[in-house]
Parts: structure tokens; sequence; C-alpha cells
């Protein structure tokens, strides 16, 4: 399981990492694959507007690849997604879609000598909104990169114990074009 999943950024998202090199020669992936979730919530304050009620399906595929890297093999996860998201208002049936792409990669991580890994993550890619008339409202590329605190359980080469223990903040915040979703969202979702 990546460590973004651990997180619980879900929607998704699930988990960062890359492609590695142990010494001077490529290693085999500890594990690699494909994954598919769907998911349907209903926010009865969508956007925080009191008594728009809205349901949202999602529709996450995804590809992952958790290798070994660097003289100390320790591991680094790498997520590739794909969310579809619908946003449909209950009291009228007003629709929306969001598409996003978006990658996840471990850049570094470190031994902290005292049980724990400090992981750098980027999260790049690009999300898009799209009215009911299938044109663009809202988007939102560009990439970010943030720390993760993890316990690796005394066994900082096996992630298969390792726990994930504090969001460290943001070391880089997203870059490019951040439209508002709600702004752009709630009047294709009322009007």
């Amino acid at each position: 399981m990546s460590r973004l999943r651990k997180l619980g950024f879900a929607a998704g998202f699930a988990a960062a990492a890359s492609l590695a090199l142990a010494g001077a020669a490529w290693t085999q992936p500890l594990e690699r694959g494909t994954f598919h979730e769907e998911f349907t919530d209903v926010d009865d304050a969508f956007c925080d507007v009191a008594g728009l009620t809205v349901q949202e399906d999602v529709v996450v595929d995804g590809r992952f690849l958790v290798n070994p890297h660097g003289p100390d093999g320790l591991v680094y996860f790498m997520d590739s997604l794909h969310i579809s998201r619908t946003f449909t208002n209950l009291d009228n049936g007003n629709a929306i879609t969001a598409v996003e792409r978006t990658l996840f990669k471990d850049l570094r991580v470190t031994d902290n000598g005292d049980g724990t890994l400090t992981v750098l993550v980027l999260g790049t890619g690009n999300s898009t909104a799209y009215g009911q008339d299938g044109k663009a409202i809202a988007r939102n590329p560009g990439q970010l990169r943030f720390e993760v605190l993890v316990d690796h359980a005394g066994t900082p080469d096996d992630p298969s114990d390792d726990e994930f223990l504090d969001f460290l903040g943001f070391v880089k915040e997203s870059t490019g074009r951040t439209d508002d979703f709600c702004d752009a969202i709630i009047p294709e979702l009322t009007g």
C-alpha cells in the first residue's frame, strides 16, 4: 500500500515514489501494479453552501511502482492516477465533471536515525472541471512538494510495516494556475 493512501488523500489520492537505481545496476521493483476504485459520497453542504446537496461519483484508475534506491536500499514509491469525478445536484439534477491526471513520486527518502523516515514527495499534474456544455470552467495545473514523516518499524528498507506519522508541510506550494473550483462549479450546479 502506498504512503499516500495511508495519508488518506483520496480521493484519493494514493502515494509517492520513484524509479530507482541501487548501485550501478537496475534493480527489480519490489512491487508494481494497477488499481481501480469507485466510490460515491453525498455532501449536504457542498462547498460550504448550506442546503446544497451534491452527490460525488468518483472513479480512480492508477498504476504504482515500489523500488529500492541508493546504497542504503531505501524504498521509493510512485503513483500515476487518473481520477474522474461527477458532481450532481440532487435537487435539480444538474451535473458537472472534473478530470485529474496526477503523478506522485518520492524525490528523497531520508533515514532520520531514530526509527523514522522523512519523505519528500513531488505531486504534479492537471485537474480540469467541465461545465454542463462540456467546456472547461476551472483548471489547476502545476506541481507541489511536501514532506511526510513515516515510522519504519525498525526496517527502513521494508515498507510493508511502515506507518504514517505526520504531514510535515509543503516545501513548495502549488505552481501554475489555481482556479477556485467551488466558484466555478456552484453556478453550474444551481443554475
